[in-house]
This record gives structure tokens, sequence and C-alpha cells, in this order.
């Protein structure tokens, strides 16, 4: 029988492995943890505008379902009965997905991205939809469908994004996992600025389907969640390989432990990646984590990598998609998009091939030196993000640390580097400014090392215990 003194509060801020094995072991029904969520959406979310679709008829009917098989015996997967939203750039069967643009306000699709299916096909049960930036665009999540999602540390400030909308439904306990999506940072910036866990991974660990580019590297479907536990939990469903996709990594066992310790592991430490700007707020924020990973036993060293050309790289590179992928809309629906949209359009109908082949050179010769790099250290950690939370009402921060910024993803360079080179990237809670704002620790490993990038994020996650400090209005 369930336990009557596990309350809906509770609930929602319990992990989601604890939740998973609450209701395998009938402690608490698939539908009570639902509710509790579905609750708590309907009382924070009118605060910070994360969960912009919602299909609670749908949810009912699908934990209905996963309480009926756990009265026979049988668990539908490892994520039974398990609250997820979805980011509001995957498609999802018979749920309304606008990928925040008003081209796509009522598109309902008839089928379901891989990510998502997969998530369904693990016993998750979905609760709606995640507010994205317009196609993803930026790393500010608002559109002119929706608005804008709200920091739940200071309202007054931006989530990040672009899956600004999963980051902050996680922080304020409305699911316990999310997916999402990652080209400049879309699911590390928001999860630094709102205390949760993202994971980009290795490119083809998760594959992408559909996707107008099959062999396209810079984006990749990614984890989020509250722990990094959580998010290992998550990646057990989503990243093995599929057919359709043209990129495919080899599986990796996410269920083996992450409390493997990283004692000896030769860490890079950098404040800028490379000489970025990076705000006083930040780099003081994340000071004593290099004496933390000194404490874990990892040799920590003070080196930079040489990322000469990849800006150039990942700018070409970028706005070559974008012509590829939103060029029709520009030609026949230009009032309906965003100024970020439309001005990395306009940067993709003026390349050359000469400029795409020297994208591929440079790009080339960063990863060369990555791979060099990382042969020396097990690990990079760097900061996050180059500023605190800001203004909510901007769209991009025009300075950062003093530096103008020139075009609307200048300041997410910390970011879009790693990005260039397809290796694994994690944000892991790390601290807070003078401020109150949340703060990441960004983690790099090697090309296929996912795993191990996730030990090390577990390793802070426990030393620091950080992401327990929820935002006030989801308490």
């Amino acid at each position: 029988m369930p336990d009557r003194d596990l309350v809906a509060k509770d609930l929602v801020f319990k992990t989601a492995r604890e939740l998973v094995h609450l209701m395998v072991t009938r402690q608490v029904s698939a539908r009570e943890v639902l509710d509790a969520h579905l609750d708590q959406i309907a009382r924070v979310d009118p605060a910070v505008n994360a969960v912009v679709t919602r299909a609670p008829d749908r949810a009912r009917r699908m934990a209905e379902a996963a309480d009926a098989s756990i009265s026979r015996g049988v668990a539908l997967g490892p994520l039974h009965g398990l609250p997820v939203l979805h980011k509001d750039l995957a498609a999802t069967e018979g749920m309304r997905t606008t990928q925040g643009s008003p081209i796509f306000r009522d598109d309902v699709p008839a089928f379901n991205t891989l990510v998502v299916q997969r998530l369904i096909d693990a016993g998750a049960v979905s609760l709606g939809k995640t507010n994205t930036p317009e196609f993803g665009t930026g790393s500010q999540t608002y559109n002119e469908v929706f608005g804008a999602t709200r920091n739940p540390y200071d309202t007054a400030t931006t989530c990040g994004g672009s899956s600004g909308g999963a980051a902050v439904a996680l922080a304020c306990g409305m699911a316990p996992i999310a997916d999402g999506s990652d080209m400049a940072g879309s699911l590390r910036n928001p999860a630094s600025f709102c205390n949760v866990v993202g994971l980009r991974p290795s490119i083809g660990r998760v594959p992408v389907w559909p996707s107008p580019q099959h062999h396209f590297t810079l984006g990749a479907h990614g984890a989020m969640a509250r722990t990094v536990g959580d998010v290992a939990l998550q990646m057990r469903v989503i990243a093995r390989p599929d057919g359709r996709a043209a990129l495919n990594a080899p599986a990796v066992d996410f269920s083996l432990p992450l409390e493997c310790g990283v004692e000896g592991a030769r860490v890079a430490w950098s404040d800028t990646l490379d000489g970025l700007p990076v705000d006083e707020r930040i780099t003081r924020t994340l000071a004593p984590a290099r004496l933390l990973l000194a404490d874990l036993g990892c040799r920590v060293e003070d080196r930079e990598p040489d990322f000469s050309g990849a800006d150039e790289a990942f700018s070409i590179l970028r706005a070559a998609y974008y012509r590829q992928a939103f060029k029709r809309f520009y030609e026949e629906r230009p009032g309906d998009l965003g100024e970020s949209t439309a001005w990395e359009i306009e940067q993709g109908l003026s390349l050359t091939v000469d400029d795409l082949g020297r994208a591929e050179l440079l790009r080339s010769e960063v990863y060369d030196r990555l791979y060099a790099f990382l042969t020396e250290y097990r690990f990079l950690v760097a900061p996050v993000t180059q500023v605190p939370p800001f203004d909510v009402t901007e769209p991009w921060p025009r300075t950062v640390a003093g530096v103008k910024q020139t075009y609307y993803r200048a300041w997410m360079r910390i970011c879009s580097r790693i990005t260039l080179a397809g290796l694994p990237a994690i944000s892991v809670p790390y601290g807070f400014t003078a401020e109150g704002h949340p703060t990441g620790l960004q983690i790099v490993g090697r090309q296929g090392d996912d795993l191990g990038v996730l030990r090390m994020a577990a390793a802070v996650e426990a030393a620091t215990g950080t992401w327990r400090r929820a935002p006030e209005p989801a308490l």
C-alpha cells in the first residue's frame, strides 16, 4: 500500500531513481506521482512560464497503464511511470510542437522524434512541452508564441536556452527528467543558469532522427535532470544506436556505477577557454572548484587549449545549417522570423564553397589539437557560461567583462568551441554568485568518454550538494 506520508511536495523533489523505485515496489502509484507533478506545474508555472503545452489526459492514461502493469508484477522499463517533459523542438505525436515559431503555432506532428519515442517505450509518462527560443536560436528562452521563460532563482533574469523551459521545469520540481538538445550550449547553458545538470553527449551517442542533415555534427540530443545519476538513468534509454540515424556511437552501459572515483585523473583547468572574456562573478564563484578537484585526488594544472579558428568554423557551419533548414521560411514568411534566426540564415546565404571548405579544415585542425590535448589530460574543466543570468528583457548580453559582443551568440563561445569538436561535455551545479544566481562547472572529456564525464560530474556533485538548493517559487 502507498505510504500516505509521501506528500506531493516530497514526491516532486525526489530524484528520478527514487521515484522509479517507489513505483515499482508499489509504495506509491504512478498516478500519485503524476498528480503531484501536475499540481506543481499548476501552482508554480504561472510565475516562470516553462511548460507551454500540457497533456494531462494523455499523461493520466499512461500513468494508469503503468499502474496496471506493475499490479501484474511487470515494470514498463527503466523509466516506469516517470513523468517527463519534452522540449518544444522535439516532435511529439498528437501533441502540439511549435518550435517556438508562429509558423508552427498549431502544428501537431504525426510521429515522435526518436528520443521522445525511446523515453515513452521505457515507461515514461509524457506531461507536455517545454519552452524554447524560436527554432532553438540563442541562449535566451523567449519567442513570439509563448513569451519569455523566467529564471526561478531570480524571475527578473533569463533561464538561458535553448533548453530553458526544461531547465526551469526541472529546478522547480515540475518533472524529474527532461529531454533537450544542444548546438551552441543549449543543454549546458540553461543547466548552469538554473542549478540543474545538462549533458551534451559525444556525437552519435544519442542518435538524431529525423534531421534535415543526417551527417550534421554540431547538433546533439542529450539529457537533463537535477542530478547526475538521473541523467545517467535517462542515457540508459536514449543512448543506443539506431539505423535511421547516420551518426551512431558504440553503445555504452550507463547503468554502471558512477561512484568509481576520479583519483589520479589529470585535469586541465581553464578560466577562459583560450582567452574569452568571462565575468568576474563567474570566475570568483568557480575559483574554489580548482581546489575541490585537487581534494578529490585529481592532478589539476592551469592549461589553455588552442581554439584558433574554432569560432569562425562554428559560425560558418551553423549558418550553412540554418540556410538549409530554414531558407524557405525566410523566403515565404520573413515577417514570422525573429531577428537572430533571420540573421543566421542571411549569413548562410552569403557563404561560398571556399567558406565551407575553410570551415571544415579549421574544424579538423581544432579537433586534432584537442585530441592531443586530451591525450595528455583526462578532462578539461572550465566555466559553462561567460556571464551570470542577465535581464530577461534583453535578447542577449551586449558586453561581457567590459568586452563588446558583436553578434547574438558571441557570449556563448565557451560552449560552442567545445561543440565544434563533438566532445562530451556536462554542466554540473557548483555554486551561487553573491547575487544568488546559479553557476555551473563545465567538464569536457575525451571523444566517447561520456561515462567518464558523468563520473567526474558525480564526484563534484557529491562533494558540493549544490543541486539540493531549490528555487523559492517552487517551495
